[in-house]
């Protein structure tokens, strides 16, 4: 849901939409790059530091899907402040990556490429991935698909799925298979080597 903060600079864009067009000095399109509210895709708001000192909050949501590398996305953000001989960029808001990778200073390289990796999960991914950070304070795309599991009703649900794909309790215990203790094994899988948190389970490191 977006804040009032993140509505006046939408205003604020389209109201000086315009104005991108007339700025003669760009060596790009700019508007190319705009960012589009119902495509959900990761977005900063760019403006410069001095216009802002100055009192004036130009600027344009650049969708940095549509970039889609870090030094088309400097490209889009100095032509969008080519005005200015020099813009010290500012980023003064964000939209659809993780807060811990936002800085109103700036994105570095790094940053840049791994939320276009968190741009390709989908929603669901998405939610599991925050999910992956909270409980293990790991940032790692690469780690959360190696370890996330899925989703499962339960603990139990989970462990019943391990002993489908990897024991043959009836080959193992015969008759007795019916009275396998899943809630026990639950128990023990997930003391050591799996964590559970709203439906979704994760591999342990």
């Amino acid at each position: 849901m977006q804040n009032n903060k993140s509505l006046e600079f939408q205003r604020l864009a389209k109201e000086e939409k315009n104005y991108l067009g007339k700025l003669a000095f760009q060596k790009m399109s700019v508007e190319d790059y705009m960012y589009d509210y119902k495509d959900e895709q990761p977005a900063v708001y760019v403006g410069t530091y001095r216009k802002y000192n100055d009192g004036n909050l130009f600027g344009m949501w650049v969708d940095l899907t549509k970039c889609g590398d870090y030094d088309t996305f400097m490209e889009v953000c100095h032509n969008l402040h080519a005005d200015e001989e020099d813009p010290e960029l500012m980023f003064q808001d964000y939209e659809c990556f993780p807060s811990a990778w936002y800085s109103e200073s700036g994105i570095d390289e790094d940053t840049f490429d791994k939320i276009m990796t968190y741009a390709e999960l989908d929603e669901d991914d998405r939610e599991a991935y925050e999910a992956y950070v909270d409980a293990f304070n790991n940032d790692s795309i690469d780690s959360f698909k190696e370890n996330f599991m899925g989703k499962w009703d339960s603990e139990e649900a989970f462990a019943e799925h391990i002993i489908d794909e990897c024991y043959d309790l009836v080959g193992m215990m015969g008759g007795l298979s019916s009275y396998f203790d899943y809630e026990a094994y639950a128990r023990d899988l997930f003391i050591e080597d799996y964590y559970f948190t709203d439906g979704m389970v994760f591999r342990r490191n």
